[in-house]
């Protein structure tokens, strides 16, 4: 199985496949997986030590977040990305058009640490390889017997809704209609590609040429409480021919 867009991993983390690529450009988090893969205990015990009361203030997070975007240490790095996307506002992973992390501090009263989920994802990352690469290349090298699932950045509800950049590089129309091209082509090599999406008139034709189905998710990143509602997700099925 392989995941090109591994910001979640979800996919990989409900199922047992027993061969996995996951990939990313964002490198931060390519590094993390790695650690959690090579390091487990240690490293969750070391990045735990960052969730503590007097790290909970604006102050300190803006200093870690400075560190953050300065640092080379990949270990010290991955745990300071832990502690910003928990402290971060709406648990955002955002970064600015040179490539620094972006998003203010959160004031929650008391950030969870995700202590059992990464010890559950060291655990199933023994299968698991993990590679810094764009899309293109990880869908290219896929070969019959693969299963690629891709859930890219979403497609904007509106003109207004697009302004969490998950990576330095957009990924706007031009590259989601490329990755429907991409699925196209291996679909008719003899792999099948499942890709997740908005449900919009726009996702609707590009992904003409596969099985859709539809469905409403709760949404919970969003900067006006209001607007946390339900939003209608598209499942697209590129079959193997």
């Amino acid at each position: 199985m392989i995941e090109p867009f591994a910001g979640s991993a979800a996919v990989f983390m409900n199922t047992e496949y027993k061969r996995v690529l996951l990939a990313d450009t964002n490198a931060d988090l390519i590094h993390l997986y790695r650690l959690l893969k090579e390091e487990s205990a240690e490293f969750i015990n070391y990045a735990s030590k960052l969730f503590t009361p007097e790290y909970n203030e604006a102050e300190q997070y803006y200093a870690f977040r400075a560190e953050f975007n300065a640092s080379k240490n990949p270990r010290r790095k991955s745990a300071l990305f832990i502690y910003l996307n928990r402290h971060g506002y709406n648990g955002l992973c955002r970064y600015n058009a040179k490539g620094g992390y972006n998003v203010p501090f959160g004031r929650y009263k008391k950030p969870y640490f995700p202590a059992i989920e990464m010890q559950e994802f060291s655990r199933k990352s023994k299968n698991a390889e993990f590679k810094i690469a764009d899309f293109r290349e990880v869908m290219r090298a896929a070969k019959v017997g693969d299963v690629v699932y891709c859930d890219p950045p979403y497609v904007p509800l509106s003109k207004t809704s697009n302004f969490t950049s998950y990576g330095a590089k957009l990924f706007g129309e031009a590259e989601q209609k490329e990755l429907a091209e991409l699925a196209k082509e291996l679909s008719a090599r003899g792999v099948p590609v499942i890709i997740s999406n908005h449900d919009t008139d726009f996702t609707r034709a590009i992904y003409a040429d596969a099985k859709l189905t539809h469905f409403d998710v709760q949404r919970f990143i969003s900067s006006n409480g209001k607007n946390r509602g339900r939003a209608r997700e598209l499942l697209a099925v590129f079959k193997a021919n």
